[in-house]
């Protein structure tokens, strides 16, 4: 081998390790104390307690790989369930940031926010340093976060809502753009069957593993793992009003009401995936 070759070969290999995925953060043991001790606070209603069993925060947020002293970005928190967990628990150490629907969009996204908003300001001592960001696919940023500014992406059971907009790939990539290299992005979302074809308006509700693995690849993340722990097999997932028969919605309101809460909340995957260094 010349030495031309070999020059060309320690490129290449130079050039694939600077694309290679290190391994995901794990959650530390005060974290996980002070997630534990958040998630018992008096300011959590009984209602979102008791939806613990069925969104599994504590093996959620430790899959993810979540600690205290990250910057981290929760993407459509809608009423805040989770912004009720990941707040308190970032408020001392870290950084909460909500990437909240763009009040300029309509009357309803203005009023979603203005209440979000009024959430946080009502409890200072747990969202203190929380921010409420406008994410807007319209302009493809999410204000006022910086670029390269996080150390995790956090959404839950959103992909579907962005599908059903056309705006999952602006989406996908104002994470990758938002995350530092080496950044985490965890994501739920409701599973739908591997074996029908994806609607690619999900107007179920619903989304294939595969098609949310290839929506984060066409961003530039990588896929790292992902979890069973908010399985739930009894979700037989063909309800003719969708995902949202089911708990905590319950669309068909009184009609089979038992049927359903037997069944539960929906059969969700969890996933990590990575911003390359």
């Amino acid at each position: 081998m010349n030495r031309r070759s070999i020059m060309l070969g320690a490129a290449t290999l130079a050039l694939a390790a600077s694309f290679t995925v290190p391994a995901a953060a794990e959650m530390d043991a005060a974290t996980e104390a002070k997630l534990k001790q958040v998630l018992a606070g008096s300011h959590r209603s009984d209602a979102n307690k008791a939806r613990d069993a069925s969104r599994h925060p504590v093996e959620t947020l430790k899959f993810f790989g979540l600690n205290q002293n990250m910057t981290v970005l929760e993407i459509g928190p809608s009423g805040g369930w989770y912004t009720e967990v990941l707040g308190p628990v970032l408020n001392e150490k870290g950084k909460y940031v909500a990437g909240h629907s763009d009040p300029a969009a309509s009357e309803n996204a203005k009023k979603q926010v203005d209440a979000f908003k009024g959430k946080l300001a009502a409890n200072p001592e747990l969202y203190g340093k929380s921010v409420v960001g406008e994410l807007s696919p319209r302009t493809n940023k999410l204000t006022p976060v910086a670029a390269g500014s996080a150390d995790m992406v956090v959404t839950f059971r959103n992909i579907h809502n962005w599908m059903a907009q056309d705006t999952q790939d602006v989406m996908f990539k104002v994470f990758y753009d938002s995350l530092k290299p080496g950044g985490i992005l965890g994501v739920v979302e409701h599973r739908a069957k591997a074996d029908q074809p994806q609607d690619p308006k999900a107007k179920s509700g619903y989304v294939r593993e595969d098609h949310a693995i290839a929506l984060a690849e066409r961003a530039g993340f990588k896929f790292v793992k992902k979890s069973e722990v908010n399985a739930n097999p009894k979700d037989t997932k063909d309800y003719e009003g969708g995902v949202w028969t089911l708990p905590p919605n319950f669309a068909k309101k009184d009609v089979d009401r038992e049927k359903y809460a037997a069944i539960g909340e929906s059969d969700r995957f969890t996933m990590v995936f990575q911003k390359p260094m």
